[in-house]
Parts: C-alpha cells; sequence; structure tokens
C-alpha cells in the first residue's frame, strides 16, 4: 500500500513541475511577444494613472463634505478601490487576453488543437497568453491598499491574510469570467455579454455598505460577488473582518471554480469542431 501512495504522489509532482514548466514557457514566449512594442507600457502605466486618479476623484466626491461613504472612511475607501485595482491589472493581465481568444478560438473552429492537446484544456486556455500591461495596475492598487491602511498598521497576520483573501477574489473574478467565456458554444458572439459584466463588476469599487440594504446588497454579494471581491480584502487588512468573512470567500471561490469546470466539461458535449 505504502509503494503506490509513493507512486501516486511521484505522479502528482511530475505533473505539477510539468505544469509549473508549462506557465513559465507560457509567461516567457508572451512577455518576448508583448514587449516588442515597449512604448505601449509608457502608455498602459500613464492610462492605469488615470484611470485611477478618476476613480479616486470620483470617491473623494462622497466625502466632500465629511461624510462617510456607508460607514466608511476615506482611508478604508482607498484600500476597497486598491483591491478593485489589483483584479483590473489581473484582469487585463490574464483574463483578456486569454478568455477573450477563446471566443475567436471556438469561432474560427481552432479549439480542436486545444483539446487534442496532452494537458488539461482549461488551464491551457487560461493560462496560454500574459499580457505585462496590467502590472501597472498591480502596482498602484497595491500601493493605494498600503497607503489607506497607514493608519491601522496592520500585522504580518493580516497582510497574509490580505494576500490569501486576493487570491480569492481573483478566483472568484476568473471563474465568472470563465463561465461567461464558455457560453460562446452556444452564443457565438458574447462580447455585449462580457461588457455587461465588466460594467456591474465596476461597483466594486466602492464599498458593499454603499450601497442600499435590500435587493442592491443581496445581488453584490451573491449574483455577482463584488462584496467578496474588494470590500473583504479591505477588512481584512483593517483589522475589521471576522473569520467568517474570509470562510466565505474561500468557499465562494472554491464553489465558483468548481462550477465554471463543471460548466466547461457540460459545454463541450456542445461544441461543434471544425471536423465535425
Amino acid at each position: 500500500m505504502s509503494g503506490g501512495f509513493q507512486s501516486r504522489g511521484r505522479v502528482r509532482i511530475s505533473s505539477l513541475r510539468r505544469y509549473l514548466a508549462l506557465l513559465r514557457m507560457f509567461a516567457s514566449t508572451s512577455l518576448s511577444a508583448e514587449m516588442e512594442y515597449r512604448a505601449n507600457f509608457t502608455f498602459s502605466i500613464l492610462s492605469s494613472a488615470m484611470n485611477l486618479g478618476a476613480s479616486v476623484f470620483t470617491v473623494r466626491l462622497f466625502f466632500s463634505h465629511g461624510a462617510s461613504l456607508g460607514g466608511w472612511s476615506w482611508p478604508a475607501a482607498l484600500v476597497v478601490l486598491g483591491a478593485f485595482t489589483i483584479l483590473s491589472g489581473f484582469s487585463q493581465s490574464m483574463l483578456q487576453p486569454n478568455l477573450n481568444k477563446l471566443v475567436e478560438q471556438v469561432r474560427e473552429g481552432t479549439l480542436d488543437f486545444v483539446l487534442l492537446k496532452p494537458v488539461d484544456a482549461q488551464l491551457w486556455l487560461s493560462t496560454r497568453r500574459f499580457s505585462p500591461w496590467g502590472i501597472p495596475d498591480l502596482l498602484l492598487g497595491s500601493a493605494l491598499i498600503v497607503y489607506g491602511s497607514l493608519a491601522v498598521a496592520p500585522s504580518t497576520a493580516a497582510w497574509l491574510a490580505l494576500l490569501v483573501s486576493l487570491a480569492c477574489s481573483s478566483l472568484i473574478l476568473y471563474s465568472l469570467w470563465f463561465i461567461m467565456a464558455t457560453t460562446t458554444v452556444w452564443f457565438v458572439q458574447i462580447y455585449n455579454v462580457t461588457e455587461v459584466l465588466r460594467g456591474l463588476l465596476d461597483a466594486g469599487r466602492f464599498p458593499i455598505d454603499a450601497f442600499p440594504p435590500g435587493a442592491y446588497r443581496f445581488v453584490f454579494t451573491f449574483v455577482i460577488p463584488v462584496a467578496f471581491m474588494t470590500s473583504v480584502p479591505a477588512r481584512v487588512v483593517l483589522g475589521e473582518a471576522v473569520p467568517l468573512h474570509l470562510a466565505g470567500a474561500l468557499a465562494f471561490g472554491a464553489v465558483l471554480f468548481a462550477v465554471s469546470r463543471a460548466f466547461f466539461r457540460f459545454a463541450l458535449r456542445y461544441y461543434t469542431s471544425a471536423s465535425s
């Protein structure tokens, strides 16, 4: 029995190493291709700074007369905006380049070549491309979180919990995007749908308590879970979260990821390949 466990363990380690090598290769080839246009990185930094400045100005308007935003202070609201900016960078670097390509592959029938590869199809489709143009948002969002949380001086444990929370937020965002992208099997042109999703996710710029209680908070917590993506990480680093907040984010992320996997396998039953 022990020999069988050891054998399976070696196989898993070998598979993990193979996937890590594959991810390194994806990142290397993507960066090589993208950095041929280095001027774009400068424009990306300027664009990110301008967008963040506009967002900070918008949130600041709510505090112009000394008011609070749903009970959140100005520094706390900046932490929420920082979490949103980090997720925007993640979306620009990983989600948009890969999942927009999935739509094209289904439309052109080239998804066949991915399904025939000896690698997990969802992993390939989700990580094949990496765009560096989201890095400025990642850096600016991180700086905003640090600045907004200076007043409470978070502990090391709080920073680690923040990283876990942001990982859950990224998983939730990825799962939502992948589920939407998968619907292209039935509805070939889904760009309008993804724009609607992006518009709804913009609500994450504001703390969840800023929305009226009732239907709005329910939708932005459990239907389009922006509360778990931005408000929960802010509560974590500010020391206002309870274990249930972080547990809820972990559970929500795990469930949505499982749903995205199951939905993708279900959709492939209806995929009409180029060779059909």
